[in-house]
């Protein structure tokens, strides 16, 4: 417990291992569940760790992203001025969400899976040609989501390398990568999309951006500015958490002893198996995105004064044990599972559906197709991405 004559400890606790998830959350739940911290830039913020203030926080109207825009608030990553969907309140984020949201409802993106099971199929002759062992990372973990969010939006073949690229630049969180070089990332995938943007204008196609455009020029619902950002922001989040999330699955259940053979003995359970793989497995490096306290609000049996940071990160409210028996096993039979992997309140991530079913058509085409794979070499071995908000394996050698 801190003191006012005591500085909050420094945030993250530590340096992201593999998958591990640092023991000083765990103590916090127990100890002290709302406690201050010293994040890396803007100071300090309110850490949440409970299941239920996570919850609090990330949907009452009162804990605001947008107050966040254009101050220096505590944060993960230096700060960058970029306002987009995901910095916004209703009602400005209700406008944009709504005019993607169609594109993302689970009738629509069940219509795709056909589509992704073709492209699932395609990647894995491709990891079946260059021979064992491979990096499933590489030729199948990465390119899926590319592959999918660049079809709906419109994104030519050509431009992906780039963008992938720009993304992991411009989601560093300044450890190994400069302010200036992060900066210069998300310009340049403004950039691209700008020139993307004009080009769809002349040549407008039956994909997402294209309806966007028309949105903005026929029916002034969103600026040239939101329109650019808003495609980015979901050309970024539409394939860096699920490529990391395949890897890191995969990983999972290659390395919990028993758990790929049971899903090979029962393949009907990867949905199941999947939901729980969500709940467990981080995604996040840290918790970040922090919420202004627009007025003196009590959480979690303290007053957060009006100004004061909050931030709350899903994985900890994952494993609390006061939800989750168990929290920090990985339970492939866990049932009614309520986890907030994608979120909760008005942010609750537009993509979920879509990811869900890469990584359900992703896994349950492995175990059908590879029924043996394994990783080549030992779990020790794998190499993680340093330096990312996002985590997962940089590389994923296996055989088969």
């Amino acid at each position: 417990m801190t003191t006012a004559d005591q500085a909050a400890p420094s945030y993250p606790f530590g340096p992201p291992e593999r998958l591990d998830v640092h023991p000083r959350y765990a103590e916090l739940r127990r100890d002290e569940p709302l406690s201050k911290v010293t994040m890396p830039y803007g100071g300090e913020a309110w850490l949440a760790t409970r299941y239920d203030d996570i919850k609090a926080v990330l949907s009452d109207h009162r804990f605001s992203r947008a107050a966040t825009v254009g101050s220096d608030v505590p944060r993960l990553r230096p700060p960058l001025e970029s306002e987009n969907i995901l910095s916004m309140d209703p009602p400005d984020h209700s406008r944009l969400r709504k005019l993607v949201s169609k594109a993302f409802t689970v009738r629509r993106i069940e219509e795709l899976r056909p589509r992704v099971q073709i492209m699932v199929d395609e990647l894995i002759d491709e990891l079946l040609d260059a021979g064992q062992p491979a990096d499933l990372a590489k030729i199948v973990a990465w390119p899926l989501p590319v592959r999918v969010i660049s079809e709906l939006l419109g994104v030519p073949k050509e431009d992906r390398n780039n963008f992938r690229t720009w993304t992991g630049l411009a989601l560093a969180t300044g450890n190994e990568t400069s302010p200036e070089e992060i900066a210069d990332a998300l310009n340049q995938l403004l950039a691209y999309m700008g020139g993307l943007i004009a080009s769809r204008r002349e040549n407008p196609g039956d994909d997402l951006l294209s309806g966007l455009i028309q949105a903005r020029d026929e029916e002034d619902r969103l600026s040239e500015q939101e329109l650019i950002v808003l495609a980015v922001t979901l050309l970024a989040a539409g394939h860096e958490t699920t490529a990391n999330q395949i890897g890191s699955q995969t990983y999972q259940l290659l390395t919990h002893e028993g758990y790929w053979q049971r899903l090979v003995a029962e393949p009907d359970l990867v949905p199941q198996a999947i939901e729980e793989l969500l709940r467990h497995t981080p995604l996040s490096a840290g918790a970040d995105n922090a919420r202004i306290a627009l007025e003196d609000i009590e959480l979690g049996g303290k007053v957060i004064r009006k100004g004061d940071a909050v931030v709350a990160m899903p994985l900890l409210a994952n494993r609390d044990e006061s939800v989750f028996e168990h929290a920090d096993r990985l339970d492939l039979d866990r049932r009614d599972n309520q986890h907030i992997a994608f979120g909760h309140g008005v942010h609750h991530c537009l993509g979920a559906p879509l990811a869900r079913v890469e990584l359900q058509v992703t896994i349950g085409t492995l175990i059908r197709r590879l029924p043996g794979l394994h990783l080549a070499g030992e779990s020790a071995q794998v190499p993680w991405r340093r330096d990312r908000i996002v985590r997962g394996p940089s590389a994923l050698l296996v055989a088969w």
